[in-house]
């Protein structure tokens, strides 16, 4: 882990924060250029009722906007969460060139844990990837999300039994 990495996994999980604090799965991402943050997003998914609002594709499309093509070329792309087969297969389509994530999903992430999308052969574009950067500071962040949200449902049908 370089010293760059660890400073970008740290704001990427400041906006993790804010996804929680709107009521969303604590999942942040950002984009970054030549040292620069280019595009930035956390999950939206609940509010915006929306599939595809996860923080890497809203952080993708923000670079995009940011540098008027969806081609990020020699960009990093820094995630709390191992992406999902939907965020990988958009990190190929914008030809990111490196994947930095924290925390392994066992349910679906598809870059190391269920599928091992960004290893297909024949794809058009090879990103490179590493996991694992500050996984149990991610990991820790989002089990405290469910953990608290899992006692929130239970004081709630205990409420309403009374």
């Amino acid at each position: 882990m370089n010293e760059q990495d660890e400073y970008w996994m740290r704001r990427a999980m400041m906006l993790a924060a804010k996804a929680e604090a709107e009521g969303e799965v604590p999942v942040g991402a950002l984009v970054v250029f030549k040292g620069e943050c280019i595009g930035e997003g956390w999950n939206k998914s609940i509010g915006s009722h929306d599939a595809t609002a996860h923080a890497e594709i809203m952080a993708l499309r923000q670079a995009g906007q940011t540098i008027g093509n969806y081609r990020l070329l020699d960009c990093t792309l820094y995630v709390t969460l191992e992406p999902c087969m939907m965020c990988a297969g958009a990190m190929v389509h914008s030809r990111i060139q490196r994947l930095v994530y924290g925390a392994a999903d066992a349910k679906t992430g598809a870059v190391d844990s269920v599928l091992r999308l960004l290893s297909t052969p024949g794809l058009n574009h090879m990103v490179a990837w590493q996991p694992g950067l500050l996984a149990e500071d991610c990991a820790t962040q989002l089990s405290a999300f469910f953990r608290r949200r899992r006692a929130e449902k239970k004081a709630a049908r205990k409420q309403a039994a009374e």
